[in-house]
Parts: structure tokens; sequence; C-alpha cells
């Protein structure tokens, strides 16, 4: 036998074994790693097309998730909503699930979207949306269904009288366009509100302005902090006062910006956030919460209760926080003995220049996921276009201190009526309460929203993160300088993830972010078996000049 010639045999096989084996690595690890990124811009659902004709033979069972914590007016105004609609529609059945907040709504959908059982209609904000739609033909875009003439707005096949285009609302229809479509509709609006004890401020001797500014907040609020020899405050005479307390410092931040025209997103997801306003407004809180003049709801606890109970002066909440906020507040969340008589006052957010305000939009909208079955789809535009009629929007408008999103249900008589009886009693015409749905009405077109995109969620947590860290630095006697808000920067980044969203952070390149780790793994094994492929290359070589 010829042992060179067997030996180089054997030396082409193992090379071919090598060759082989590098290659099915390659495709086992292309196996393994397929299975992890095909959710990621996955065909998901066909794209839904409006019925040219519904059926209305078939039952239908459509759920719907909405927000609700302790008010049973709102329960009992959705259970109406719902019976009322399936009389109209008795083959149309729904099935209504409460939560607490809007984030677990937002977490459940997220997790219902991976296993194909999201709901069919949701309460919801256009930032959670703007993650649902990362997701193809998970969220119905509605206006191919808004401009239908049978089953549209304002439709000829509809069983009930609803609003049309024009009758919602502009400023707040514009808010549920994400990209170049409509993913939701309004359902209910609010702004940020600041509930004053008037009584307080006059006692300081300051006169209350018709339209709040930054300047007069923070002379107040320091002057609020005068003690007496006793220890206690002179303005209350207690051994607590914060005279200043912001329950959204998200919105805080947003809307300080937005009045200083300042840098926050862009519409297409730059992040702006970190720039030099930004720095300069955390160094005046810093500045008022060093003073005890400033605090945040997260560190002390509710405005309204500080407010009410003769604690604070200055206490900004949601118009929607309306029924909480004054001494005859309806859903007064303290004993009655700690309770004190002052008169409340209420007003827009604070302003840098009263004569070019800013205030924030906000409240939640209505969104519809899709379904294999385009007749379930529209099943549900009827329902989601149901609370969009004046009985609903009017009902639960005057439960607190929120807005109908249409002129329809504005203008009825109905509502202005309400209106026009502010102050009669302490529960449905409490004054605070209308009071601060005024403001909204009257400030519409000096409302304002942030850019939404896959990512602003987070954006949105990070700007009130910045203000709740520095008051907090301020507690533990840090130093607030610019080399503490230079690692402030780029911790809040880190923790919100800001430099992985698919903008660029402060200009620039556009930053994709690291690798996933499927990628990474994925180019390790492909490295290795090329590497493997090249040394047994090298191997047949050195042994062909062997022989």
């Amino acid at each position: 036998m010829n042992t060179k010639k067997l030996k180089t045999t054997r030396n082409g096989r193992r090379g071919l074994s090598l060759l082989s084996a590098g290659i099915v690595a390659v495709v086992t690890a292309l196996a393994c790693i397929l299975p992890l990124t095909a959710c990621h811009g996955s065909k998901g659902a066909e794209a839904f097309a409006v019925p040219e004709q519904w059926d209305a033979s078939k039952d239908y069972e459509i759920t719907f998730w909405a927000k609700n914590d302790t008010n049973k007016t709102q329960t009992k105004i959705y259970e109406k909503a719902i019976s009322d609609f399936e009389a109209l529609y008795p083959n149309i059945h729904v099935k209504m699930k409460l939560y607490t907040d809007y984030g677990k709504i937002y977490n459940d959908v997220i997790t219902n979207i991976s296993t194909g059982t999201t709901p069919n209609v949701c309460i919801t904000y256009p930032d959670h949306i703007a993650t649902y739609l990362t997701g193809t033909n998970i969220v119905v875009p509605l206006d191919e269904l808004m401009a239908d003439a049978k089953y549209g707005l304002g439709g000829s096949e509809l069983a009930f009288d609803g609003p049309t285009t024009d009758e919602i609302v502009p400023q707040f229809l514009s808010e549920c366009v994400l990209g170049d479509a409509h993913y939701a509709l309004p359902y209910m609006r609010s702004t940020e509100i600041c509930y004053v004890n008037k009584t307080f401020v006059e006692k300081l001797g300051f006169e209350l302005p018709e339209v709040l500014t930054w300047d007069f907040i923070w002379e107040v609020s320091e002057a609020a902090t005068a003690k007496n020899a006793d220890g206690t405050y002179a303005v209350n005479g207690q051994k607590v006062m914060i005279p200043f307390i912001d329950k959204s410092t998200d919105n805080m931040m947003i809307q300080m910006l937005a009045q200083r025209g300042a840098g926050y997103s862009t519409e297409d997801g730059q992040i702006e956030l970190f720039n030099d306003d930004t720095r300069d407004i955390l160094k005046t809180i810093s500045g008022h919460a060093k003073t005890g003049a400033f605090s945040t709801f997260k560190i002390s606890g509710y405005p309204a209760n500080f407010l009410n109970a003769g604690q604070c002066v200055f206490a900004i909440d949601s118009s929607a926080g309306a029924t909480w906020m004054g001494t005859n507040a309806p859903l007064v969340d303290i004993a009655p003995d700690k309770l004190v008589q002052f008169e409340t006052a209420v007003r827009m957010v604070p302003q840098y220049d009263p004569a070019s305000p800013k205030m924030i939009s906000q409240g939640p909208s209505i969104c519809i996921f899709n379904k294999a079955d385009a007749d379930e789809v529209l099943a549900s535009w009827l329902f989601s276009q149901y609370l969009l009629t004046n009985d609903v929007q009017n009902a639960y408008a005057q439960t607190e201190g929120y807005a109908p999103v249409t002129s329809k249900a504005q203008d009825s008589p109905e509502y202005q009526e309400y209106l026009s009886r502010a102050g009669e009693d302490n529960n449905e015409h409490y004054q605070v309460k209308i009071d601060a749905t005024r403001v909204l009405l009257e400030n519409a077109p000096n409302t304002f929203i942030t850019p939404v995109f896959n990512g602003s969620a987070s954006l949105r947590d990070a700007s009130g993160q910045l203000i709740e860290s520095v008051t907090k630095s301020v507690r533990r006697k840090e130093t607030i300088d610019d080399a503490y808000l230079d690692q402030l920067f780029d911790d809040v980044m880190a923790l919100y993830h800001l430099d992985q969203l698919g903008g660029s952070v402060g200009g620039g390149t556009k930053d994709l972010g690291p690798l996933p780790r499927a990628s990474k793994i994925l180019i390790g094994v492909l490295i290795v078996a090329w590497i493997g492929i090249a040394a047994v290359a090298l191997h047949d070589e050195m042994e062909k000049r062997k022989s």
C-alpha cells in the first residue's frame, strides 16, 4: 500500500471534515439566531382594509381596556356607554377590563403583542402607541376608517350621532398622528394647572397675577420659607411648609424648555434634552430646593394633601386632579381635622413670557388593534367612535377637570349649562374643577405636545428624572455644579437607554446604539468558522508542499 497516498487522503478527509464542521457551525448558528431576530420587523398580521359591507349577521366579542382607579362614577359611565352601545348593536358584545394606571395597560399590551392576544380597543397614550408600532400591522391606521362614507366619522350607516372629522378639536386630533397617519382618536384632554392658596399669597404681601411667571413663583415660595422664633413657619404657624410642589416633573421640565424655545427632541427622534438650557433650569431648581422652597411628589408626597392642609402655596397637578384640590374638594384625601380654610385660585402653569404662554396638552386616546377578521376590527371602530358621542364625552368630562375632545360636545347646550353652574355645589359643579377646565378650553391654541416616536416615553421619564435627581442630591448636601450635571446627564442617558434609540443624542450623526446580542453572537460564530476554514486551507497547502 502507498502509505504516502493514504496519509494524504486522510489529511484531505480531515480537511473536508473540518470544512464541513465550519459550514455546519455557521448553519447551526443561523438556525439558532433567526428565531431570536424574527420578531423584529416580522410581517405580523395582514394590513387592515375597510370591508365594503360590514357583516351585521355575525356576533362579535371585543375587549376594551381602560384606566380607572378610585372614581366609581367614571366606571359607571363606561358601563352605561357599553350598555347603550350594545343596545344599538346587539351583535357586538364589549368586555371591559379596568386598570389602575396607564403604565400597567402599556406593559400588558407589550406582553400580549408577543402572544397575539392584544385587546381590540385600548385607552392609552401616543407615546405608548409609538412602541406598539414597532411590530408590523399591530395597530390599525385610522385615516381610511375616518374617511369611509358608510362607517367613518359622521358616516351614513352609523346607528348613533357621532362627530364628524371637522367636529373633533383640530389640536387634539393632530396629537394622534404618528408618522404620516392617525393611529388613535383623542378621548379626553387635560393640561397642567397651578392650584394656588391665594390666602397665603396675599398674607405674604403679594398680589396674585392672572398669568403666573417663574420669577413670581420662586419669589413667593422663598418668602414662604420664613420661620418664627419657635421654628414654625410664619405663613401658616405649622412645622411643615413646602411652598411649591410639582406632581409631574417630566411635564415641568418639558414645559420650561418649550417656554424658553429650547431643545427637547425633534420629530424624527433626535434627542436634544441635554443642553445648556436644561443645565440652567436644573441649577435654578437646585437653589430653591436647597432652601426648602421646592419639592416634588415623588420625594414629599401628593401636592393636594399639602395644599389642603395649609402646608403648600403652589401645587401643580393635572386639570384632571382638580377634584382633589381645595378646602371644599369632593375628593379630599386627608382627615377633616387637618383641613384649613383658604381661597383656592386656579392658574395656568408659570410662564417665562406671559405674552406667549405655552402649556402641555395631555390626556388619553383610543387605539384599535389589528385582527385577522376585518369585520371584527370594524366592530371595534364603531365602539371607539361611540366613545366620542356627546353623552359619553359630556358625562366623563364632568367627573374631573377634563375637556371633551369634540367641539360638538363642547358647544352642546348640556355642556354649556354645566359650565355655567360653576360653584353651585361642591360635587358635580365644584368651582375649582370647572375653573381648571376653563383654563384648558380658553387656552387650547396655546397648548403643545412633544414629538412621538419609539423611545419618546423613555425620554419623557428621563426629563423628569433630571429634576428628581437634582432635588434629592441637594437634600444629601451634594454640590450641584457643571461636573455634577455632566455626570447626571451621562447617568440618566444610560439609565433610560437614550443612547440606543434610533435618533441621535444631542445632535450630530445618527447613533444606532450597540449591536443586539443575537447579532454579536452571529458575528462571533462567523469569525470562528472562517478562521477554522482558513486554518484547514493552510494545512492542506502545507501538506501538498510536503508531498
